[in-house]
């Protein structure tokens, strides 16, 4: 993966002056140095990568966030941006000797603007809080990850995250107005505008989605939508995934934008139910969960034609959602998914890819194929209407070899996405857990490119680095010069 300077990873002996700088520029008992506090901030979702930082810093403010960048820019110590901690590919995994910047205590409304439905908030503010906020008002915020309870604005900015809505109303990109950033030379800038499009090149969709390569994040003014008239919900139950994704492709076809499709399949269902009882179908192999939503007249007649695709398509059954609880209880089975998974098994890999809607079937055939090569199970539940899969690889670490063969298993299905044609990750980002697929997906000059846009921004490597790009003989590519990875600065991997 590509790092920043040799002189930037191994920063250790500085990271004790920068300690003492930044208690004077923080109230002390916002800087954490204790080896045990600071395990608390040695990996995100993906336990499997972890090190622990020499200090992190619990910023309230811009002001403060520039203060401690400013820091590290002169020390040339490495800083990664750290939001709620729920990322699933290892994009908040901290540097050895480096810095975390938490920004979990800028966690305020700033303003909300009915008239032009737009409200501006700070990135530690929840994804449904800025839902809960506006309530009242008839609006709501369209993104929705399955973590929405929990993530942060700040981390929806990084990884560009989407949900299951985002088929119709798009990823967080699509619903983001402006941003006061931090940059990794600890200045401060906006970007964006009070409307959809600015003049310039648009560094606003630069920023969003670089996982805290290019810069931080700390105000950011989102765009809300009214509440759609009606709401129309319904669960059908399939013989097959691939039955199931007939229907969807069917439902496209026809000219339906529904506001979501998502599919579960026989194991993910059982997590689900062991979870939250929402009432999905035990017996059933694959199950879609539709949504349509906007005026009366167009989802009558859209929802009737669905359940009619569906009943083409080998439907064995069709549950309507007859109220806004039933509503929520079955939307509450499909968020649990991820944590359900759980109950079934004591260990397991959440992947993140995206193909063509026309080869769902096709692909889920071979995911089952090379889960049987590797003497595994996946579950599968994800966001069917665009292709957007989350296998979920189940195995269990106590067992000799699983740990390996599930993470094997789990980068093959992302580079499948690419063969099929589509891409390694969807809304998840890359991280640390797909840096090496990468070249899978670009050419040597597409990734050049990329590395020339955080240059540009980062010149000297220290804001969040050793993050999505791949990094010679580490991960099997074409041999270059050598750079240290911060795992392997930890201790935890070795050079071969």
């Amino acid at each position: 993966m590509a790092q920043a300077a040799p002189d930037v990873v191994s920063a250790g002996a500085a990271t004790h002056q920068l300690a003492d700088r930044l208690r004077r520029d923080l109230a002390p008992d916002r800087i954490i140095t204790d080896l045990t506090r600071l395990k608390a901030y040695e990996c995100d979702a993906i336990t499997g990568y972890r090190v622990v930082p020499a200090l992190v810093a619990l910023p309230e403010t811009t002001a403060e966030v520039a203060a401690v960048v400013a820091a590290c820019a002169s020390a040339r110590v490495p800083y990664v941006a750290r939001g709620a901690g729920t990322g699933l590919s290892g994009g908040a995994l901290p540097v050895a000797d480096g810095v975390v910047i938490s920004l979990a205590r800028m966690r305020r409304i700033l303003d909300i603007d009915v008239p032009n439905q737009r409200m501006t908030v700070e990135p530690g503010v929840t994804n449904a809080d800025v839902t809960l906020a506006v309530t009242k008002y008839d609006l709501y915020f369209a993104p929705d990850p399955s973590s929405q309870t929990v993530c942060t604005i700040g981390g929806n900015i990084a990884e560009n995250s989407g949900g299951a809505h985002c088929m119709k109303y798009g990823f967080t990109s699509n619903h983001v107005h402006a941003m006061t950033l931090v940059l990794p030379d600890a200045s401060v800038v906006t970007v964006g505008g009070d409307g959809p499009d600015v003049v310039g090149p648009d560094l606003r969709g630069a920023v969003i989605g670089s996982e805290g390569t290019l810069a931080i994040a700390t105000s950011i003014t989102v765009r809300l939508l009214r509440r759609p008239e009606s709401v129309r919900t319904l669960v059908a139950d399939f013989t097959s995934p691939a039955a199931a994704g007939e229907a969807v492709s069917g439902i496209i076809a026809a000219g339906i934008i529904p506001a979501a499709v998502e599919m579960l399949d026989a194991l993910a269902i059982e997590a689900c139910e062991a979870a939250v009882h929402a009432g999905f179908s035990l017996d059933t192999a694959a199950a879609l969960v539709v949504e349509l939503d906007g005026p009366d007249h167009v989802c009558d007649e859209g929802f009737a034609e669905v359940q009619r695709i569906c009943r083409a398509a080998g439907a064995t059954g069709i549950r309507i959602a007859t109220d806004a609880g039933e509503r929520a209880l079955i939307w509450k089975g499909r968020k649990a998914a991820f944590a359900a998974v759980g109950r079934i098994s004591p260990d397991y890999f959440v992947q993140d890819g995206v193909i063509p809607r026309t080869r769902l079937g096709e692909v889920l055939a071979r995911m089952q194929e090379m889960a049987d090569e590797a003497g595994l199970r996946v579950a599968n539940v994800f966001h069917a209407g665009d292709g957007n899969l989350h296998p979920l690889v189940l195995y269990n670490g106590a067992t000799a070899g699983e740990s390996e063969r599930g993470e094997q298993l789990s980068s093959a299905i992302a580079e499948l996405c690419v063969e099929m044609g589509g891409s390694i990750t969807g809304e998840h980002g890359v991280g640390t857990d797909k840096a090496c697929s990468m070249p899978k997906m670009f050419s040597e000059d597409d990734l050049a490119v990329m590395k020339r846009l955080r240059t540009a921004f980062d010149p000297n490597g220290i804001s969040n680095p050793g993050k999505i790009f791949p990094t010679p003989r580490l991960c099997g590519e074409r041999p270059g010069p050598y750079r240290v990875h911060p795992l392997e600065a930890a201790g935890l991997i070795e050079r071969m």
